[in-house]
């Protein structure tokens, strides 16, 4: 598993450089504009980090990409298969918990399929994603609460929630077993405004 984060972390590393230099923006360019440290770049750039969700949508939506576009492999295919255990591990908690984004599209219409497995008592906060962005959750085991705004749903097998994206959110298990969902991001018009 370590050296599969390693893996993850370097590839993301060269993306995102390869993404900032196609642009011929400096460090600090892209630091500025996601709105992060310039050594957060530097690690992030070099695969000396395993950055957060929350950092990785800046630096995307900075380049003008999708998160896709950072963990999934450069070359398009019409039909690309992934595997059980081969998505991308972007988030995991002390207690178990995991983020897995199994499938995703390429820009301008950015669409994420992600399998999310929260531990008892855990928690994410989500960073607010690009406007216009909406999320599909469907709950397969377990019990979910999901926070959007100022509102809190609670969630059980089988139930399902659509909300905004672009506002602040967050996934809870308040149950004393694990919980899993799964999550559909569409970021419309990704890249799409001039930078």
């Amino acid at each position: 598993m370590e050296n599969d984060t390693a893996a993850l972390a370097a590839a993301i590393g060269a993306r995102v450089r390869g993404e900032r230099q196609g642009r011929r923006w400096t460090l600090d360019q892209l630091a500025e504009t996601a709105g992060v440290s310039r050594r957060l770049v530097v690690n992030v750039e070099q695969g000396a980090t395993n950055p957060s969700v929350g950092t990785l949508l800046r630096i995307a939506e900075a380049l003008g990409v999708g998160l896709p576009d950072l963990v999934q492999s450069p070359d398009p295919k019409p039909v690309k298969v992934t595997r059980s255990g081969e998505g991308a591990v972007l988030w995991t908690s002390d207690a178990g918990g995991r983020a897995v984004l199994v499938a995703g599209t390429t820009r301008p219409e950015v669409f994420e399929l992600w399998d999310w497995t929260l531990a008892a008592g855990d928690r994410q906060q989500s960073g607010t994603h690009s406007p216009g962005t909406r999320e599909l959750l469907h709950v397969q085991e377990g019990s979910v609460t999901v926070e959007v705004e100022d509102r809190s749903v609670a969630l059980g097998t089988g139930d399902a929630l659509e909300f905004p994206g672009d506002v602040p959110h967050a996934y809870a298990n308040p149950g004393a077993e694990p919980a899993r969902f799964s999550l559909a991001v569409f970021e419309p018009g990704v890249g799409s405004a001039t930078r």
